[in-house]
């Protein structure tokens, strides 16, 4: 019930809420500032720890028990709050005419100081909302925020050594301290502090936060993986719980609030009610349905009769779904020994069958026709499946040259001789068996009950059927006419064993991917081979070259022999033309006489005057005794004009 200070203002002083106010609200003070120093510890020591290791089991096992802390340091101050209100209303009553601020202190802590420098005083915004609302929106806040920077599923498993022992005791240490103090809680009667019940279960979260943190620690290993999905998942429940306080708080906007009423607990969980034993979570909904909104689910009927009728029909959708047990499903790729009481029965085949519910009969899988690959040799360490691009390079595991280790390869021992003394070679080869699970009934029986692991028995079987085999063969064999009969031997041997055994499996076929010398061998070879074709590419070489400077002799050679006939051809052809020409003339001049002499003559003389300027006089011109008059200025010598001897008036001759 809330008090209001305009009505019942001179009567809170007889009533024990009000009497315990300031004894409440100083224990609450010390209490949160433990708490809060012990979640701001943690807080720092995950980031640091992140920084250096960002994938350990401490930043989130860390994170999760500051977030629980926290949790709990909003609830406390929210009490806080309240019992300052209380104890501020008490003031007036006790004789003093004005209302003290920090009721049975003279000087207010830096606490007080710092929450009012950061409350409602000094910033309008702040007095608006309230800071109650804003110290708890930003407790909820703050858990989110750290509780999603170390969400990863992911984590490695890791052995954490001293550490986690010391980490365990520190978490036990806390957890009973918290504890005590959920006990206190509780104990508290309703009448001195009301709010005392919603306090102690806050408190439970940050208990059962670290408890979980505890075994985290003490079972953490390099092989196991669930202390490692622990620590992460165990923040859900203070982030559910931080989420809920966060919405409580944005929903009080909506609520007009008084001064001199008596304010409600903002910082309180329907999540952290639910964390009791037994768990009555109907209940818990009822009390806050009445509380919150004054309905009271005990007066209809129907929720009445829900709950009346709960037990049974839960009791009945159980055993109906108990009996839906013995319904079994079996694939078509698949066939099922059915056990009643632990005897085997029957063989189902693929499709639906009834019998016994669990555990009077259960069905066991056996593979129906499913062809299976093994290698006789297979790695401890899983090789990495990654998806390589269409047009990148090829993968590593598609490396099959001799100088690559395989993963399936198996080395074997084989007989050989060297210098006529016997002696041994080390092979490398790749044996696949091709096999499934026989088809009749009492195969499948045979491999389920008779081996363990149908895998293991048949690389242990053919194990010693290769020591067998490959101990009285040799290499040239291997690689020559026995490796056509070879696989077929192998599979055979194999076969009579599996069966001798009676363990229900069929080898349908044996390959022989690959017989080779060991990778070390094959590297050591091929450099024997590269130094043998470094030997017969520089010998190449060197006779390319030679034939090179012979082919450019014998070039120079042809070239020369070939002007010098050209030479004499035009030499001799100059001088049979001359020749010629000397026969034609003696033979023209004994026939023609002086006349081929004068054309000779002529001819010689018109190719030597054929492009000069020539006037030809006769001399029978001018007979009667006028001489002809010739102009000399059109016919100046080709001489230095300037020379006397050759220079000639310009004027008429005669």
């Amino acid at each position: 019930m809330q008090v209001d200070l305009d009505v019942e203002g001179a009567q809170v002083a007889q009533w024990p809420r009000f009497q315990r106010a300031t004894f409440q609200a100083q224990r609450l003070k010390r209490i949160g500032v433990a708490l809060t120093t012990m979640a701001g510890l943690g807080l720092v020591l995950a980031f640091f720890i992140g920084l250096f290791s960002p994938q350990s089991l401490w930043p989130a096992l860390l994170v999760s028990q500051s977030a629980g802390l926290l949790v709990l340091v909003a609830g406390v101050q929210s009490v806080w709050w309240i019992t300052r209100w209380r104890s501020q209303a008490l003031a007036p009553t006790a004789g003093n005419d004005t209302v003290l601020e920090y009721p049975g202190q003279e000087n207010p802590g830096w606490y007080e100081r710092l929450l009012d420098r950061i409350g409602a005083r000094s910033v309008q915004l702040l007095k608006q909302i309230g800071a109650p609302t804003s110290w708890l929106a930003g407790w909820a806040t703050l858990v989110l925020l750290s509780l999603e920077q170390t969400w990863d599923l992911n984590l490695p498993a890791a052995a954490l050594g001293m550490s986690a022992s010391v980490g365990a005791v520190l978490g036990l240490l806390s957890a009973f301290g918290l504890l005590v103090f959920e006990r206190q809680l509780v104990q508290q009667s309703p009448l001195e502090w009301p709010e005392a019940q919603q306090l102690a279960q806050l408190a439970r979260v940050p208990i059962i936060v670290l408890v979980l943190g505890t075994l985290c620690l003490l079972f953490a290993s390099q092989t196991s993986v669930w202390p490692v999905r622990l620590a992460v998942l165990m923040g859900i429940l203070p982030g559910v719980v931080a989420l809920e306080l966060l919405l409580r708080a944005l929903l009080s906007l909506f609520v007009a609030r008084r001064d001199t009423v008596e304010p409600t607990l903002l910082g309180r969980s329907v999540v952290a009610d639910l964390l009791r034993w037994p768990p009555q979570p109907l209940l818990a909904l009822q009390h806050e349905l009445h509380n919150r909104f004054g309905i009271d689910l005990r007066q209809i009927w129907a929720f009445g009769y829900m709950r009346r009728a709960f037990l049974p029909v839960l009791a009945l959708v159980s055993l109906l779904g108990w009996s839906l047990t013995g319904v079994h499903e079996v694939p078509l790729h698949e066939r099922g020994i059915y056990e009643r009481f632990g005897k085997p029965v029957e063989v189902f085949g693929p499709g639906l069958h009834a019998g016994l519910p669990w555990p009077w009969g259960r069905v066991l899988p056996v593979e129906y026709g499913v062809v299976r690959e093994l290698a006789t040799s297979a790695s401890d360490k899983p090789v990495p499946t990654q998806t390589e691009p269409a047009d990148g390079p090829a993968p590593l595991i598609a490396n099959r040259l001799w100088d690559a280790s395989h993963v399936n390869d198996k080395s074997q021992v084989i007989a050989s001789r060297r210098a006529d003394q016997q002696s041994f070679q080390i092979v490398n080869m790749d044996v696949r068996f091709v096999y499934r699970i026989g088809l009749t009934d009492a195969a499948a029986l045979a491999a389920t009950y008779n081996s363990a692991d149908v895998p293991t028995l048949i690389r242990s079987i053919a194990s010693r059927v290769l020591v067998h085999e490959f101990a009285s063969r040799t290499l040239d064999g291997l690689l020559g006419v026995d490796r056509l009969s070879l696989a077929d031997e192998i599979g055979r041997a194999v076969q009579a064993d599996l069966q001798s055994l009676d363990s229900g499996v069929e080898i349908l076929a044996t390959v022989v991917e690959a017989i080779h010398p060991p990778a070390g061998a094959a590297n050591a070879y091929h450099g024997v081979q590269a130094a043998q074709i470094g030997v017969q590419a520089l010998i190449a070489r060197e006779r390319g070259a030679a034939a090179e400077q012979i082919n450019q002799a014998q070039l120079q050679a042809s070239i020369a022999h070939d002007q010098a006939q050209a030479s004499a051809q035009e030499i001799n052809a100059a001088a049979q033309a001359s020749d010629l020409r000397f026969s034609a003339d003696q033979k023209a001049y004994t026939t023609a006489g002086h006349a081929f002499v004068l054309e000779q003559f002529l001819s010689q003389l018109s190719r030597g005057l054929g492009n000069a300027r020539l006037l030809i006089l006769d001399h029978r011109l001018g007979a009667g005794g006028n001489a002809p008059t010739i102009d000399l200025r059109t016919f100046m010598l080709p001489a230095d004009p300037a020379s006397p001897r050759n220079s000639v008036q310009p004027g008429a001759a005669h």
